[in-house]
This record gives C-alpha cells, sequence and structure tokens, in this order.
C-alpha cells in the first residue's frame, strides 16, 4: 500500500471530540483509535494533570495547558474536563461499571508497575498510585460521573453514552472515515 494511503488525511471539517470516563474505563484506547480512524490528533489529559513523580500539576498551568490544546482546531481529548468538554463537537462518555474500571485499572497498572506510561510525564510508575487509582474508580460515578450525565441529558445531541467494550468497538466501526464521525454522530 502507498504511505499516501496508509497515513490518514486530515479532517474537511474541525473535529474536537472528548472521550471521557472513570478511570480505566477505556479513554486512552479509543481516542487513539479514533485519531488514527479520522487523522486528528489525540491528547491525553493525564500527561497535563499530573507532573513528574505523580504531582498534581498547580491549577493555573494546568488551565494554561488544556486551554492551548482545546484552541486548536482538530483534536481528540482523552480525560475528564468540564472546559474540554465545553470546546467539544462530540463527547463521548464511557460509563462502564465500576468493577470492569478496577479490573482493567490493576491489569494497566501490573503492566506499568515499575515504570511510566507512554502517556504519563516522567517518574510516574504505576505502583505509587494504584491505591488514590482505586479510590478514583470508587468515587467516580457519585461526583464526576455524575455531573456528565447530567450534562448528556441537558445536551443529548453532543454526547454519546458508552456503556462497554462492544459499543465502542461498534461506534469506531462506523467512524472510519474522516467524513464519517458528523454523520454517525447525528445517526445516533
Amino acid at each position: 500500500m502507498p504511505a499516501s494511503r496508509s497515513r490518514p488525511r486530515a479532517p474537511r471539517e474541525p473535529v474536537r471530540i472528548h472521550v471521557t470516563g472513570n478511570a480505566g474505563a477505556g479513554k486512552t484506547t479509543l481516542a487513539a483509535e479514533l485519531g488514527q480512524a479520522l487523522g486528528v490528533p489525540v491528547y491525553s489529559l493525564d500527561s497535563i494533570v499530573w507532573s513528574p513523580g505523580w504531582k498534581k500539576t498547580p491549577p493555573e498551568q494546568r488551565d494554561a495547558a488544556v486551554r492551548k490544546l482545546i484552541d486548536q482546531p482538530c483534536w481528540v481529548i482523552d480525560g475528564v474536563s468540564e472546559a474540554v468538554r465545553e470546546a467539544s463537537d462530540l463527547i463521548l462518555f464511557l460509563d462502564v461499571p465500576r468493577h470492569v474500571c478496577a479490573w482493567r485499572g490493576l491489569r494497566r497498572s501490573l503492566r506499568h508497575l515499575t515504570r511510566t506510561r507512554p502517556e504519563m510525564p516522567p517518574d510516574c510508575p504505576e505502583w505509587r498510585i494504584v491505591p488514590r487509582l482505586l479510590q478514583i474508580i470508587r468515587r467516580f460515578p457519585a461526583h464526576a460521573g455524575l455531573a456528565i450525565r447530567r450534562e448528556a441529558e441537558r445536551d443529548p445531541a453532543r454526547y454519546r453514552i458508552v456503556r462497554n467494550a462492544d459499543e465502542a468497538r461498534e461506534w469506531l466501526g462506523r467512524c472510519t472515515t474522516r467524513d464519517s464521525w458528523r454523520r454517525v454522530a447525528e445517526l445516533d
């Protein structure tokens, strides 16, 4: 296959998709697959929220970095951020059960136990965050998850709720060209 056909081309119109949900829901994986299919850059908020050594990034610095991302015309961003949701054309909320998130989060932590995941800042091995990760997963549905569900009820045209891997694969499968994502979003 010629190189020009194997590389995704830029979309004809802005694509601004936010993939959000609990830790371990599959945000990073789905965002990467969407970005590849649509030919748009993919960003992970984990690289902004966290600083080296699993330290929280100061709010002013974090907010400035988020603004810099959302000011771009095309992107897929994974993570949890009200500012990103507000700037998005489409929000995919991965509303995955807690037990699934916990299992996936622990499995990911085991894979990266002594090293940093590719989307993270340096010096963030998973062993340092496991107890906090489980707290985040436990608390998400009643806090951020509830806020996102309420937003989705108020603005159903921009939100899609994905409850499991099969739904995510189906949605991604229908969204494989640079022009199809908006048509697919409108049909759902």
